[in-house]
Formats: C-alpha cells, sequence, structure tokens
C-alpha cells in the first residue's frame, strides 16, 4: 500500500511539473516567427505588465522607444523621436503576435528598418564591445528580458484607436 502511495504521489508531481516546465522562457535562439514576422507564443508563457512595459518604453536607460517613436500616451515624457511611427492605435493596427515579433526582431517584417532587436544574441554585423572602440569579446545579451518584451508588448496592447 505503501509503494502504492509513493508512485501516485511521483505521478502526481510529474504531472504538476510538466505544465510548468512547458512555461519556460523561451531562450532567443528558440523563438519561432512565421513567415511574416509575427510571434505567436509568449517568450515567458504567460502575459506582461502593461504598467512596467510603459516604463521600459520610457526611460532611456531600458528599452529607450521613446527615442524614435512618439506617442499621445506617453506625452509627459520628453524628447519624442521622430524616426519610428507613431505607436498611438498600435494596439489596433497589429495583434499581440504582431508586435512581439516587431520588439522581438523587426527585421523579420521590415527587412530594411533600422529599428533593433530587442531579443537577439548572434547574427550582428561587427558587434562592439559598448563604446571602447573593440571589438566583442563573446555573444552579446538581448537588450531587454523575455519578460521585459512582453511587459512591452503589454502595453503596446493598451494602446488602441478610440
Amino acid at each position: 500500500m505503501k509503494r502504492i502511495a509513493i508512485s501516485l504521489a511521483a505521478l502526481t508531481l510529474g504531472a504538476v511539473a510538466a505544465p510548468l516546465g512547458a512555461l519556460a522562457e523561451i531562450a532567443p535562439g528558440d523563438v519561432q516567427f512565421d513567415d511574416y514576422g509575427a510571434v505567436e507564443t509568449s517568450l515567458t508563457g504567460s502575459s506582461g505588465n502593461a504598467d512596467e512595459g510603459r516604463k521600459i518604453m520610457t526611460e532611456k536607460s531600458l528599452g529607450n522607444c521613446v527615442s524614435c517613436h512618439a506617442a499621445e500616451a506617453y506625452a509627459d515624457v520628453p524628447f519624442h523621436g521622430e524616426v519610428g511611427p507613431w505607436l498611438d492605435g498600435a494596439g489596433s493596427r497589429w495583434t499581440e503576435a504582431e508586435l512581439r515579433g516587431l520588439v522581438i526582431n523587426p527585421k523579420k517584417t521590415f527587412e530594411g528598418t533600422v529599428m533593433p532587436a530587442f531579443y537577439k544574441v548572434d547574427g550582428f554585423n561587427r558587434p562592439g564591445d559598448a563604446y571602447t572602440g573593440k571589438a566583442a569579446p563573446a555573444d552579446l545579451p538581448p537588450i531587454l528580458s523575455a519578460e521585459q518584451v512582453e511587459d512591452v508588448v503589454a502595453y503596446l496592447m493598451t494602446l488602441k484607436d478610440e
């Protein structure tokens, strides 16, 4: 009887652990893009935090999206850029999967864009070591973490047309 209880406990724990493992973070090299650059699957297995996404987008030390993109939703943040499109209505123009793909690697959708890939670690042309003028010593980390990407996507989804 004791062995049966232990076996059932092990099976139960295994069943619980499997879904948790399925929620593991997707590494930059494992991201699956569709033919148009969209990424259907959340990098973290859950939705992001829109408030954190706004902070990431508007702080120069984080995503720094504000340097290229303007939006009425963060008009209180100074020095909006004019290189990228306005983000007002982004959540209406693009799906969550399309926005995720654009943040992860916009060149999968818009080949000639100057927007950086925020969740990419390889395939760069001559990456530098900060501002030293030397080559990078190893693979570069992504600009944003998987959680930060999901936070930015959650915030962009709030920017809907009225």
